[in-house]
């Protein structure tokens, strides 16, 4: 009879240490499952972010050509815009030509591209310096800036060029 309880005892022990053993595997296997999903999170939220910094970075780029196009239509597009004003490129599609206006415009929903234009300087020698130096009337500094809005903060990423009245 002793055997027989002592061996039920046992029956019991191994029928409670597999309840114990599934929750345990349950338990690693949430574990790593919410890591997982945090990590899938994570990466496409970089991802998110790279696209939108790879198309600021192109629209950039396409503002500088766009202000380019401006100067190529009449150097007087370029040379009568203020300086320290923030200008929104518009392309109008009666004309197929880029134009500068100060309405703000959005690309892609979400991005605002504006420029300004900078006066220029050179030294005695013909090089461009910050400070100092005789006014070049025929060459002006471009600063295009491109924003847009990711998460709880504001994005932007500017880029600089020289145009020269070439024509």
């Amino acid at each position: 009879m002793l055997y027989k309880v002592y061996s039920m005892k046992r029956l019991n022990l191994k029928k409670g240490s597999g309840l114990v053993e599934i929750l345990v595997a349950v338990f690693i296997f949430s574990i790593v499952l919410g890591s997982l999903i945090t990590a899938s999170n994570m990466y496409l939220s970089g991802a998110a972010e790279n696209l939108n910094s790879a198309k600021g970075a192109y629209l950039g780029e396409e503002g500088i050509e766009a202000v380019k196009v401006i100067r190529d239509t009449g150097w007087n597009n370029i040379s009568t815009l203020l300086g320290n004003v923030n200008y929104y490129l518009y392309f109008d599609t009666t004309s197929s030509t880029w134009l500068a206006t100060t309405t703000p415009t959005t690309s892609d929903s979400n991005f605002v591209r504006t420029f300004e234009v900078g006066t220029v300087y050179r030294d005695s020698n013909g090089r461009i310096v910050s400070t100092g130096g005789t006014l070049d009337l025929n060459t002006k500094k471009i600063t295009v800036s491109i924003s847009w809005q990711s998460k709880n903060s504001t994005t932007t990423k500017n880029l600089s060029t020289y145009i020269m009245n070439i024509l």
